[in-house]
């Protein structure tokens, strides 16, 4: 089927305008296959999902089936995750902006997220449109940034918060990952800015300056301008393309209100960049 949404555009901001046309369709095998053309994201209002096609899995480790992340505030019996939580502690990182999976080596591609329980009062998801932020660098910007390549990892976004609570192994599989901090979109051919809250270091650059110049265009990209901000209500489901875009979720009471939301991604092409040896 094809979906098109009232409030199209060329870019999304604090106008509300955000580009809504794509296209879904059921491949023989019963996958269903996600184009997204040239937009950067959809909200698709009151979707409803058969519920055990994503029923939860009752296991010693997890509350959903390993094909959906768990990106709400309940632990694997269904009570709120107590304040000290790991899990929690690590989750928070999910309220700094950020692209899906940039900590791996092929990062996310489209992202589906599906709010079963949500709230008003806070909470809501901001997306950063990263092709018209960097539209709108001068040209010496975007000349110096041209074939910069930065290191992401989670060790590096959790890191900011003060959560350093990693174990050996964790440590081994967050290795920093190599990415380009401009890539062309394959489908618009339209430039954009890979940021995120992964990014800990420019390749070649003293650590501090690196990360300095990183916020300065955190900072630039995610201006009112460039920031759609989708106010959830239940059965919402909202698919982005991280090629395009930053997110990050909004505070709220997680330690008293229920938010079950819950993510899946489709992986990209390839990597973005050449990996350094190990």
């Amino acid at each position: 089927m094809r979906l098109k949404f009232l409030g199209s555009g060329d870019a999304f901001g604090s106008g509300g305008r955000f580009n809504t046309c794509f296209h879904l369709e059921r491949a023989a095998n019963g996958n269903v296959l996600i184009d997204c053309g040239a937009s950067s994201m959809v909200a698709i209002r009151k979707w409803q999902v058969d519920p055990n096609a994503v029923s939860t899995v009752r296991s010693s480790e997890l509350r959903l089936d390993p094909a959906f992340a768990d990106v709400s505030n309940l632990d694997k019996s269904g009570e709120k995750l107590a304040r000290d939580n790991k899990r929690r502690m690590a989750a928070l990182g999910n309220r700094l902006w950020h692209s899906d999976a940039s900590f791996r080596v092929v990062p996310a591609k489209y992202s589906i997220l599906s709010g079963r329980i949500v709230t008003t009062a806070g909470g809501n998801t901001e997306f950063a449109d990263m092709r018209a932020a960097y539209d709108a660098l001068d040209a010496a910007t975007k000349a110096e940034i041209e074939d910069l390549v930065c290191e992401h990892s989670l060790i590096y976004s959790r890191g900011q918060l003060g959560f350093t609570e990693f174990l050996p192994d964790e440590r081994v599989a967050m290795k920093p990952v190599c990415h380009r901090l401009v890539r062309t979109h394959p489908g618009s051919g339209r430039k954009s800015l890979f940021l995120s809250a992964h990014i800990g270091t420019i390749v070649g650059w003293p650590q501090p300056e690196a990360m300095a110049f990183i916020r300065d265009l955190i900072e630039h990209a995610t201006q009112p301008e460039f920031v759609y901000s989708h106010r959830w209500t239940q059965h919402d489901l909202v698919i982005w393309d991280n090629r395009a875009t930053m997110h990050r979720v909004r505070r709220f009471d997680d330690l008293n209100i229920v938010r079950d939301v819950r993510r899946t991604t489709t992986k990209s092409d390839g990597p973005t960049a050449a990996q350094e040896a190990a």
